[in-house]
Formats: C-alpha cells, structure tokens, sequence
C-alpha cells in the first residue's frame, strides 16, 4: 500500500456496550468511504464480528494483527487484544471500559509514531474508564498529554465553529480559571486552526461574555470589563481579527454568529448548548491546537439505544470526513508556507 496514495484513519471504538461499534460500521458500510481513506479499527476481529451479526449489518473487515498489514480498499481491524470480552449493551461496566483505553491508547500511540494519518475516536464513557493507569477525564486530556501542542475543543458544523476558553470545570470555577494568559492561549489556537485547517485568510472570531449581559458594566460581575475585554483589545492589536465580549443569551437566536468564523464561548455549556441545538447529529467535536488530527462524533455512547441498530452514524461520517479534509488542508498550509521568502528589513 502506497502511504501518499492512502490517508490512514485510524479508529477507537469506544465504549463496547454503547453506540460506537455501530456508528463505525454503519458508516463504513458505503463503500465509497474506503475512496476517501483507509480505515484501521484498533479493537479485536471476533467482538467486531459479533457485533456485526447482533446489530445485521454486512459491512466486510479485514483482520490484522500488525499496522503493516493494513490493505487499501478494506475495512482494517487491528487485534489490540486477543481474549473475548462480555457485552451486556446499554450497560456502564468498568471492564468494558478497560478495552475502550486499551483502543484508544494503541491508537494514540500509533498517531504519535506516524503510522496513521489523523484519528477518529468513538464515544466512551467518562466514569468507567477511570483506573490507576488512565486518570483522565477523557479523550482530549489525554490526548492534549501525549500530543505536541495544546488541546483545544473545537465544535464545528458547517461554517459554525465554537470554541471553549474553559470545558471540563465545574460552573463555579470557571471565573477564576479566566485569565489573559488562557484567553492568549485559546484565540491564538483557534486563530491559527482557521488559517491551517479551514482555510480561511482573515479569521474573525467572536468571544463571549461569562456574565448576563456582560457584566452590565460591571453590575452583576466585572470580569468581562477587567479581564475579556483589555485581553481582547491587545490580540486585535497584535492583528487577531477578534471581537466581543458580546452577551451569550442573544448571540446564536439572533443569528449574529454567522458573521463570525468561530465563537468562543468561556463555559462548556454556553458553547455546546447552542451548538447542538443548531447542529445536532451532524456535528463534529475537533481537537484543534494539536501537531496531529483528532475528531469525534458530537454525541455520547447512548447506552438508551445501544445494541437495538437504531444509532444515527450521520455524526460519526462527519468526523470522518473532517479528519480528511482537515489532513489534507494541512499538507497543503506546511506545502504554502514552508518556501516562503524572508524579505530583509
């Protein structure tokens, strides 16, 4: 197999008794997708092909017990382990939860060694995968701790892209953690994924404030007056097209984020409220500020449907396609920007 002719995509699949095993091979069940890229499963032949019988679904793999292995045209599944495993779906169980790391670590791994091209992770499940060798919160701190750069959520649909100053903190920790440094840090990631991998010259981005109605002036909270708006001002002078801190609870139902590139919100919820209710089943979580391409479906294990072949993989395609689009658009920003000429001062 020709490496520059095949984009390796490689797979975790998630938490087993949940959704992601389904939404893989549902995606890959359309040839055409093996047009695009080479997929490579980091899981175990015999769980795949149970699942494949239980959820009736046709899509053909092709075990493989080495990377070198893989095949063009097929649906690669890489045995990270040998045993069985037993699946009871729907349901939260720290066993099944081991096997998803031992996916997704094997897949990080070959990620940072370069034997595959970008990374598509399946949905695990936050609680069960906690042990004394995994203490992450999830797939992005993980990954933000292995990977060269800084982890950034990156939630995109379309032309709606929306960032995160701050995600995984509980509510009442999230003014403190604002700071001109972390707001340097996550415009500066953003600014720069716009450019390398949406391909867009002139970024503009919109910042949100963490405060109803933006502080009011400072009457029901100040951290937009002394902290967003002074850190905002000195990246527009630095050349960051960014704007704001506009008022969170109007800016996505009056449309006013379509005349912006990327928002950033400064909570979990601010942003991904309004992004899943605008984008929801289509979206694709990208974890931008990295050296390497990772996306993810928008959406949990849905142990409520798990194992019944209802899941809708339309999220899951996107990630897919994503991961591609965004690999290639980087080849092409280093091919861009390698030779530029210096001009001496």
């Amino acid at each position: 197999m020709k490496r520059e002719e095949n984009i390796l995509v490689g797979i975790s699949v998630g938490d087993l008794n949940g959704i992601g095993s389904e939404v893989i091979l549902k995606t890959f069940e359309d040839s055409r997708m093996l047009e695009i890229c080479t997929p490579i499963l980091f899981a175990n032949v015999k769980i795949l092909s149970f699942l494949k019988r239980n959820l009736n679904i046709s899509t053909p793999i092709h075990g493989i017990d080495k990377l070198e292995q893989a095949i063009a045209g097929k649906i690669n599944v890489l045995n990270v382990w040998k045993e069985g495993v037993d699946l009871n779906f729907g349901q939260n169980d720290a066993n099944v939860g081991k096997y998803a790391i031992k996916s997704f670590v094997a897949a990080v791994k070959a990620l940072k060694e370069n034997q595959i091209d970008a990374l598509v992770t399946a949905p695990i499940n936050k609680y069960n995968i906690q042990s004394e060798d995994f203490k992450f919160p999830g797939h992005t701190d993980y990954l933000d701790q292995q990977l060269e750069g800084d982890a950034l959520m990156f939630m995109v649909h379309d032309n709606l892209r929306v960032g995160l100053l701050t995600d995984h903190l509980p509510v009442n920790e999230v003014a403190k953690h604002l700071t001109e440094e972390l707001i340097f840090k996550k415009i500066k990631t953003i600014n720069q994924s716009l450019l390398q991998d949406f391909k867009i010259n002139k970024p503009k981005i919109a910042v949100l404030g963490l405060n109803p109605h933006c502080g009011d002036n400072g009457v029901i909270g100040k951290e937009e007056t002394e902290i967003l708006k002074p850190a905002i001002n000195k990246l527009f002078d630095q050349g960051i097209m960014v704007f704001g801190p506009y008022a969170a609870d109007g800016f996505f139902g009056s449309s006013q984020y379509e005349q912006f590139d990327a928002v950033v919100a400064t909570y979990h919820d601010q942003g991904l409220i309004p992004f899943k209710t605008l984008s929801f089943g289509n979206g694709v979580n990208y974890t931008a500020g990295l050296q390497k391409v990772r996306t993810s479906p928008d959406h949990g294990t849905a142990f409520d449907i798990a194992g019944k072949g209802i899941a809708d993989f339309t999220s899951f395609k996107e990630a897919v396609y994503m991961a591609v689009d965004i690999f290639k658009a980087r080849k092409e920003y280093q091919k861009l920007t390698k030779d530029v000429l210096k001009i001496k001062q």
